[in-house]
């Protein structure tokens, strides 16, 4: 099985750009998440005959946030955005900027053998006026739901975190310590998602590697200089570890400013 996540920042505009198919022709995923796909499924100019759509759009802004997952088989189940209970107890029901439960941030499939899911965090702000939001909600509600699911089976999860894990994640950790998206808080919940037993299947494969990057600025030239930050992750079970066949970053297609990252399970 190889599973693709892209966070597209738009599925109509990398659509327009003439990157999606190639993207696809290229990577040949079998499960695919995309993240900020920032459309509802009829609005999308996408049709893949050898896919299923799902779609965990924006309830509340329309054109904003998103996420999707294609797979080439049909799933047993298909599971759209938190479970309530969860929204409840972690209080992600809204801040100033909306209802984070609302906005078509998580969507998993049951593939039979395991649980894939994509997922897009909240991001900090430039201001750091969300960072409380994610730190103290978000990131314990999606990790005890990533644990329920685990519970039943193996989880795959992926997509953009909206966050560096260590300082060989980004270009300039010194300069950008304490910033959104390099904050403790941030880094912390990944440690907790690690602590709790999910492989960075990346790091898994390449632990030292450098200057290995999924997100770029648009300023400076920041991607044609490799000025980036490693913010997208494939996530699975230590129950899979021995499954991980491959893991991949893919910065040579265009279209977002993410590029798509992969992982092989056998």
């Amino acid at each position: 099985m190889r599973i693709v996540s892209w966070n597209v920042n738009g599925i109509r505009a990398v659509h327009k750009k003439g990157e999606f198919m190639p993207m696809l022709k290229s990577l040949a995923p079998d499960v695919l998440c995309l993240q900020e796909t920032k459309a509802e499924q009829h609005q999308s100019p996408i049709d893949l005959p050898d896919y299923e759509e799902f779609w965990e759009s924006s309830k509340g802004k329309k054109g904003y946030s998103g996420t999707a997952i294609f797979t080439k088989e049909t799933p047993k189940n298909v599971l759209f955005g938190f479970p309530e209970d969860l929204v409840k107890k972690y209080g992600i029901d809204g801040d100033g900027y909306g209802n984070p439960s609302e906005e078509g941030r998580v969507i998993a499939v049951d593939t039979g053998s395991l649980y894939v899911v994509s997922v897009y965090t909240p991001n900090s702000k430039d201001d750091l006026s969300r960072l409380t939001l994610r730190h103290k909600h978000w990131d314990p509600a999606f990790l005890e739901y990533m644990k329920r699911l685990e519970a039943e089976k193996p989880v795959v999860f992926c997509g953009d975190l909206n966050v560096a894990h260590s300082p060989i994640d980004l270009a300039h950790p010194k300069q950008n310590e304490g910033t959104h998206g390099y904050t403790k808080e941030e880094r912390e919940g990944v440690d907790k998602l690690i602590s709790a037993g999910f492989i960075d299947t990346f790091r898994h494969f390449y632990p030292d590697e450098t200057e290995k990057y999924t997100w770029w600025s648009h300023w400076q030239k920041a991607r044609e200089r490799n000025v980036g930050w490693r913010i997208d992750y494939i996530f699975a079970s230590k129950k899979l570890a021995k499954h991980l066949k491959g893991a991949g970053i893919h910065p040579g297609i265009m279209g977002s400013d993410h590029c798509p990252i992969s992982l092989e399970l056998s």
